[in-house]
């Protein structure tokens, strides 16, 4: 049972570092925007294909709480995969992928600021040493720019992405308790309609690319893997084994994000990348191990 749940989630997490990937090869071949919408239109008709009858038994309770959904899909999938395809415009997949590390720090610090989570002292350590590890990830290995405000404006937008992920996390601890099918085709319908005024505005720009042959394939990448199969599989991987332990596999999204970049892309990893990498798992396994502690002697 282990090995099964294990195999799930490293597939999930592996799925979900393609995400950039595919943002970056993106490039010229169709735009973000379009790349958004069309994303959520086929994670639409897919999701509705397998998922109809459970959305059609919750819809009273989702009928109740529209806007509360409507939020989670445009800042969870909307407004994070913008953000996120147009960094990867402006800096590396390696520096994107090391970035999204930091989610579990931000969730960390938006739970104890918004519902006043305890922490402990090894928690605060770790949240402090996966900030650095992030920030030298961001000034590209001098921290010295960042006080001079000479961030990239690609790290910028993607610790944008990371902050807005972070926050609909939280949120979503209220969430209409509904089947995941019906929760995920609520809030793919509401990315859908929320990215629809992004794509209008880079048509008027003049900006918008239509697919290419390649476009076509990242689309379809990107609506089935990271959009459905990836939550699929971390659903049944928490099943199998339970969502803190399921949680850390999480972490491993910005190991593969790397070793793609470098192979993919031809992306260079630097020592600063490894560095980051190492203050980054080690504040979050700090932080973890700290936590369970905690939990154990208040259980």
């Amino acid at each position: 049972m282990f090995r099964h749940a294990y195999t799930l989630l490293l597939l999930a997490s592996f799925f979900w570092a393609g995400n950039a990937i595919g943002g970056k090869l993106a490039l010229g071949h169709v735009s973000p925007m379009v790349l958004n919408s069309a994303r959520w239109a086929i994670a639409i008709i897919i999701i509705a294909a397998i998922g109809r009858s459970e959305f059609r038994k919750d819809w009273p309770v989702l009928k109740s709480r529209l806007l509360y959904i409507f939020l989670l899909g445009t800042v969870g999938f909307t407004l994070f995969n913008v953000v996120l395809y147009n960094a990867v415009r402006y800096t590396t997949v390696i520096n994107v992928s090391i970035e999204q590390a930091a989610m579990p720090m931000f969730i960390f610090a938006l739970n104890f600021l918004l519902f006043r989570t305890g922490v402990g002292v090894g928690q605060i350590i770790g949240f402090l040493l996966s900030v650095v590890g992030v920030a030298l990830t961001a000034s590209h290995g001098d921290l010295s720019t960042l006080a001079q405000l000479q961030m990239n404006f690609g790290d910028a937008l993607m610790m944008i992405a990371v902050i807005a992920y972070s926050g609909y996390t939280v949120a979503l601890r209220n969430k209409p308790d509904v089947h995941w099918k019906s929760l995920m085709l609520a809030m793919c319908i509401s990315a859908f309609v929320s990215s629809i005024p992004f794509t209008m505005w880079e048509i008027a720009a003049g900006n918008a690319i239509m697919p290419t042959l390649r476009g076509y394939a990242i689309i379809a990448y990107t609506s089935l893997f990271p959009s459905i199969v990836s939550q699929i599989f971390y659903i049944r991987g928490v099943e199998l084994i339970g969502g803190n332990r399921a949680g850390l596999f999480v972490n491993m999204i910005p190991i593969f994000g790397t070793l793609m970049s470098v192979v993919l892309l031809g992306e260079a990893f630097q020592l600063y990348h490894a560095a980051s990498l190492l203050l980054v798992f080690g504040g979050i396994w700090l932080a973890e191990h700290s936590g369970r502690r905690r939990a154990l002697q208040a259980g």
